[in-house]
């Protein structure tokens, strides 16, 4: 059994326990862009057969550049061509692809990554499960939660959302509208209140009720970091005077879209809160979905989540060896 087989048959867990969220299919669709910009320009620059020289190497660095997979896994990924090009007089795209495929799971595997993990599996004998959901505007957080809420619903569980981003005017309203696609209740409070009070009431009542998961928004402010961490301590205090252990996790939406911007917002977050998980949003629309890469090898946080379109059951669990067959297939 070749290497690339062990992964793949890593992966088989993974499948089985995420087999009503899954859909591979989905993945491979909303990769097309990113595919068609390594996948494709890489078929046609090995073309019928090609000699493993500066030129080849540069051209194939310039691909995997502009697909945002970053200097560092780009170099990796170069050496390992090198290394095994002396096995072939010339190259042929598969046997390429295969070093590439491989060199990518080995970043992942050694990056946190979790192959096996259902990111939808709680702790059934501590609920409720917890969620706190962190990410500047824009980035796609409300429909995040929106799509989370759907998914564990969609698992027999019940969901509570808090609305905990009480200073920008529409959040609540869009929260309201993605709930009610989900099909969960929202617990929310006037415009400009105190975003712990509203992390409070949620988590009181979900006990009361004995509801399965709490999903808590927050406001998208990193330009006053000093404030942001303060915001974020306060919530976490007073969810712990109601469970100790809250919060369960705390998830980072970043917006694939928006490149080498997303690895800086990571940067900043993970100085002021304590990510267990990334969301990377958008991946639908845009080429540069490599970005993926290099986040996973700066912060050694698991990739929990992939958005691979607008509609609300398009968010789908992350694993790196489907992601990188969708990506080099």
């Amino acid at each position: 059994m070749g290497i690339l087989e062990k992964f793949k048959e890593k992966v088989s867990s993974f499948l089985k326990s995420t087999s009503n969220t899954l859909s591979i299919d989905k993945v491979k669709t909303g990769l097309t862009k990113t595919r068609m910009n390594i996948f494709d320009r890489i078929k046609s620059a090995i073309g019928l057969g090609r000699k493993v020289d500066e030129q080849l190497l540069n051209e194939i660095e310039e691909i995997l550049i502009t697909a945002d997979i970053g200097l560092d896994a780009t170099e990796k990924i170069l050496n390992a061509i090198k290394r095994n090009s002396s096995k072939f007089n010339t190259l042929d795209s598969d046997s390429l692809l295969e070093i590439i495929k491989l060199e990518l799971l080995n970043i992942f595997e050694t990056s946190s990554q979790e192959i096996n993990s259902n990111p939808f599996e709680i702790n059934t004998q501590n609920l409720p499960h917890t969620i706190l959901v962190v990410g500047v505007n824009g980035v796609g957080k409300t429909t995040t939660i929106g799509k989370l809420a759907y998914n564990y619903k969609k698992l027999n569980y019940s969901v509570l959302i808090g609305a905990a981003d009480t200073f920008r005017a529409a959040a609540n309203e869009q929260l309201e509208i993605w709930a009610e696609r989900a099909g969960v209740p929202v617990i929310q409070q006037r415009q400009g209140a105190d975003p712990a009070s509203v992390a409070y009431d949620t988590l009181h009542s979900a006990i009361a009720k004995k509801i399965n998961v709490v999903i808590i928004d927050t406001a998208g402010r990193l330009h006053n970091k000093s404030h942001l961490m303060a915001e974020l301590e306060k919530i976490t205090r007073v969810m712990r005077k109601l469970k100790p252990s809250a919060p369960d996790e705390v998830l980072l939406v970043l917006d694939a879209t928006t490149g080498q911007n997303a690895i800086q917002q990571a940067r900043e977050f993970t100085k002021v809160a304590p990510i267990t998980g990334i969301v990377l949003t958008k991946l639908d629309g845009t080429a540069k979905g490599g970005v993926i890469v290099p986040i996973a090898m700066e912060f050694k946080i698991p990739v929990k989540f992939i958005g691979v379109g607008e509609k609300i059951d398009d968010l789908q669990p992350f694993n790196p060896v489907i992601f990188v067959d969708a990506l080099l297939d």
